[in-house]
């Protein structure tokens, strides 16, 4: 697979980057409130953060599944961000970038933080040639994330409701206008090499 297939496309600033998650109102209401993830939030599961937005609405239906009806941007600080990727193992068996089955499987049972690549999506949520990143957070990293990397979380909701009918009403212009804007994200050299081949 491409190199230009595996992007990392996202909202980011000199020092954060902005990742998606969808909850049920009563978590992801107090976490806007509180300005971080509440202490009924678990700390000991995995938990997947995701820097495109359609992905994101892909995923939570625009916000109407069951258990994701509140969907936040989360602004995580950069050096969290890259230290994830640092940690991450690949979420699938790769030949060639692992030496076999089971070097993997322990990377995997060892890695606080996974990933995954899916395909991207597009305003009607069809599935785009090029992949996005999906990251999976467990252990130190999930703690790291929720009272560390964490800098600002907002209530994206409505935005999303508002996107999807545009869509329903066919004008994707407007919907398209109303995108969070990502665009490519500066990777340092060489830290997804272990991520992608």
């Amino acid at each position: 697979m491409h190199h230009d297939r595996q992007q990392i496309r996202a909202r980011h600033t000199d020092d954060t980057l902005t990742v998606y998650q969808a909850y049920r109102p009563e978590i992801g209401l107090a976490a806007v409130r509180e300005g971080r993830f509440p202490e009924t939030w678990k700390r000991d599961r995995m938990t997947w953060i995701k820097p495109s937005f359609l992905w994101m609405m892909y995923r939570c239906g625009w916000a109407a599944k069951e258990g994701q009806e509140t969907v936040l941007a989360v602004e995580i600080t950069r050096e969290g961000f890259e230290w994830a990727l640092r940690h991450a193992s690949l979420s699938h068996y790769q030949p060639g970038l692992h030496e076999d089955l089971a070097s993997w499987k322990r990377e995997l049972r060892r890695a606080p933080a996974r990933v995954q690549w899916d395909p991207e999506r597009d305003l009607h949520l069809d599935p785009l040639p090029h992949r996005s990143l999906q990251l999976g957070l467990s252990g130190e990293a999930v703690r790291r994330y929720a009272d560390v990397w964490t800098v600002s979380l907002t209530d994206v909701t409505p935005l999303a409701h508002e996107i999807h009918g545009l869509v329903r009403a066919g004008d994707t212009e407007g919907a398209a206008r109303l995108l969070p804007q990502e665009r490519a994200y500066p990777v340092p050299e060489g830290l997804l090499d272990h991520l992608r081949r």
